[in-house]
């Protein structure tokens, strides 16, 4: 078991409790293999021939173990059983006791990481500088091409909380190399997966490269707390279904599992575990009941959450922007660069995608 011990995963079963006090959890128990109700450990394979990457299985095509559910065996055949569904709890109408709570979570959670063989994964937002913060005596690592958004709001983040940071500075070279190594650790080849996938990757493998075993990443709080625009006005957003900012919010957390599984192997692909405090229960049970207005408003998003980081990180870094990891380390203008050099123009049908299956393909 993964995550966590066996007694506490058993307690969970047995009390159909989804948050048991975890970071998350998978792996074989009592003749089943169980996988936490967010999938933030990916589980793979059968009974008999398991493992937490599809690397660890015989299988040439592994199926993942669905989040919240266990894989057993019932008469005969090897089904999945859901067994923990996200709890759905009333709204908080006290907004103070709302954003209390989401403190209290979230500075639990992130000076409760134990900081040894640990870096910190650091763009400059509120996120990533909450994690930093919890751990203050811990590298902080940034990748992007020189002009990259994230590789400029890090340093000033950095500056403004005394901290070391150290730039993973990014060139074609770079990518064109790791490229194919990003689509093996995912086990896909499409540009947004590939793209997302490749900071994360290169400053892992520059984490591994300086003796840390560890990075702490801010995973998860863009999905809790409501950082996403397609949440803001969703009962005009064709992105998701919901006509809520809460309704909206808990469609964007069920696709958490997806995210974590590419993550979780891109990271150990690299050399490193991750740590997601963020993600760690208590985080979670804060984040489920608040109220639209203290998720995401038309001129604030991540409300409670920047709330909780007030009159602990400074003032510019609760407040700054932050754009998709693809789009500020300039990953995705970069690929898109490339693959227009090499032949695969924009007229054609997902260009970029074809210029990644030609690297892949060729390495």
């Amino acid at each position: 078991m993964r995550g966590a011990d066996s007694v506490t995963v058993r307690r969970a079963l047995d009390e159909s409790d989804p948050l048991p006090g975890t970071a998350g959890f998978a792996g074989l128990l009592d003749g089943r293999l169980v996988r936490d109700v967010l999938g933030r450990q990916p589980l793979f394979g059968t009974l008999d021939d398991w493992g937490f990457s599809p690397d660890d299985v015989e299988d040439a095509e592994p199926t993942p173990v669905p989040a919240g559910h266990v894989r057993e065996r019932r008469g005969g055949e090897l089904v999945d059983r859901r067994v923990w569904s996200l709890p759905d709890p009333p709204v908080e109408s006290d907004d103070a006791a709302a954003c209390d709570a989401v403190e209290r979570a979230v500075r639990d959670a992130v000076t409760a990481v134990d900081d040894r063989d640990l870096a910190v994964a650091f763009s400059g937002g509120v996120d990533s500088a909450l994690v930093a913060a919890g751990v203050p005596d811990t590298p902080c690592y940034v990748a992007g091409f020189p002009d990259a958004h994230d590789v400029g709001a890090a340093r000033d983040a950095a500056a403004a909380m005394d901290r070391d940071l150290r730039v993973v500075e990014l060139d074609h070279d770079t990518l064109e190399r790791a490229v194919p190594e990003v689509a093996a650790a995912t086990g896909r080849t499409d540009a947004m997966t590939v793209s997302i996938a490749l900071p994360l990757y290169l400053v892992a493998e520059r984490v591994a490269a300086d003796g840390f075993d560890r990075l702490a990443v801010g995973q998860g709080a863009d999905e809790l707390f409501g950082g996403y625009a397609k949440v803001v006005d969703p009962a005009d957003d064709d992105r998701v279904d919901a006509t809520t900012v809460r309704g909206a919010t808990r469609e964007v957390i069920g696709s958490l599992p997806e995210q974590l599984e590419r993550d979780t192997r891109t990271l150990r692909a690299a050399g490193v575990a991750p740590v997601t405090p963020l993600l760690t229960d208590r985080v979670v049970v804060a984040a489920l009941p608040l109220p639209d207005h203290l998720l995401a408003t038309s001129n604030e998003r991540k409300v409670a959450l920047r709330r909780a980081a007030e009159g602990w990180l400074p003032d510019d870094v609760v407040t700054a922007d932050k754009k998709a990891v693809q789009y500020g380390s300039l990953v995705s203008r970069e690929l898109d660069r490339l693959a227009r050099q090499a032949g695969f123009k924009r007229r054609m049908d997902r260009h970029v995608d074809q210029y990644v299956e030609s690297l892949v393909d060729g390495a």
